[in-house]
């Protein structure tokens, strides 16, 4: 247990983290998950919340198990290895609006930073532009973390509370499983399933279950945060989690190589647009609320996963916006940005503007 603990703490550690999830990825999308999208955890967060109807975008509804299995992977790893430690208090509301524009600008790309590095090695060029503007935003970002922006203290709390999010969770499994996806049909009598569009495709439920459970566990015990690798190098010049990033971007791109997933261009992109500036303006949004709450998507799950319920809040935020942004013209489609995504990208940057100016302490 110690030489597994201390493998992951190390630079060998995460960069062999990042090459399980850059095989791992591009093989579920192998097995049937959509282009370029082996693991998206906006887009599957988004597919969850069509599923259980709170948006009606009849394209987007699933309940993808990758999710699941990262709560709940998290769960194991932080329970066996003794970090399970609830705790809750910071700036929850100010963090559920975080994620909601954090899913904004990940829909107006199509994409959240996973996704980036996916379909960057799945030959889309969009995703540069994209990943240009993730960076941007976390630099912002990084001027108010150096000017005293802070949420404040999480405090200790009960055991409970810390496992609100993994029971939910593990409830959206039970229903999947009782109530699963019946042929020819959009709805059973619980859930939604897409019968057409990147809903409708999916890898077997439990090969995704099983992917999203390792992820979980291997990225708890490495601290594997997207937004933290760029947020790390920027302020310090660490590599450390950059070097997982890295790893999996090369990895995905040399397994899209050999699986003949790897098709280069801008054009005709799986689950892509190509309108450049609202790709990076989209990704920026979402970069600078990242660092603003302090780790990338698929982070926030991770922490959740081991009782940190304002990472819950965050996440329950993501969901919020991904109704939010379907039901009201936000989302972007491969045919280009959503009637409103314009409008709520700018709004979003002056309220994650307003956030960090306004949540900053002196330092003397």
């Amino acid at each position: 247990m110690v030489g597994l603990k201390n493998f992951f703490a190390g630079r060998w550690g995460i960069i062999a983290v990042g090459i399980v999830i850059g095989i791992l990825a591009p093989l579920l999308q192998k097995l049937g998950n959509p282009g370029n999208m082996g693991v998206c955890v906006a887009c599957f967060l988004r597919d969850i919340t069509g599923a259980v109807g709170l948006h009606r975008a009849d394209v987007v509804q699933y309940v993808r198990p990758e999710i699941i299995g990262f709560v709940l992977g998290s769960l194991i790893a932080a329970l066996m290895f003794k970090e399970y430690r609830p705790r809750l208090g910071s700036a929850p509301v100010v963090r559920f609006v975080l994620g909601a524009f954090a899913m904004i600008g990940a829909l107006v790309f199509l994409g959240c930073p996973w996704r980036a590095a996916l379909r960057l090695a799945g030959g889309d060029g969009s995703a540069i532009i994209g990943l240009l503007g993730l960076g941007f935003g976390i630099w912002v970002g990084t001027l108010f973390l150096k000017s005293g922006y802070s949420l404040g203290r999480t405090q200790q709390t009960h055991f409970t509370a810390g496992l609100m999010l993994p029971i939910i969770m593990a409830g959206l499994l039970f229903l999947m499983l009782v109530y699963p996806p019946i042929s020819g049909q959009a709805k059973n009598e619980v859930l939604f399933f897409s019968l057409k569009g990147p809903g409708s495709m999916h890898a077997p439920l439990l090969i995704s279950l099983a992917v999203g459970l390792l992820i979980g566990f291997l990225a708890q015990r490495s601290r594997f945060c997207t937004m933290g690798a760029i947020r790390d190098f920027v302020l310090f010049r660490h590599m450390h989690l950059l070097s997982g990033f890295i790893a999996l971007i090369v990895t995905a791109f040399v397994f899209n190589f050999l699986a003949g997933q790897f098709h280069p261009g801008f054009q005709g992109q799986p689950v892509a647009h190509t309108m450049q500036v609202w790709n990076f303006a989209g990704m920026m949004l979402s970069g600078l609320a990242f660092c603003l709450a302090g780790g990338c998507p698929g982070r926030q799950l991770f922490l959740s996963g081991e009782g940190d319920g304002d990472a819950a809040i965050f996440v329950l935020g993501m969901v919020f916006g991904a109704a939010f942004s379907h039901n009201f013209g936000l989302a972007s489609t491969p045919k280009g940005i959503g009637p409103y995504g314009i409008q709520a990208v700018i709004i979003g940057m002056l309220v994650c503007l307003f956030i960090g100016f306004t949540m900053r302490k002196r330092i003397a």
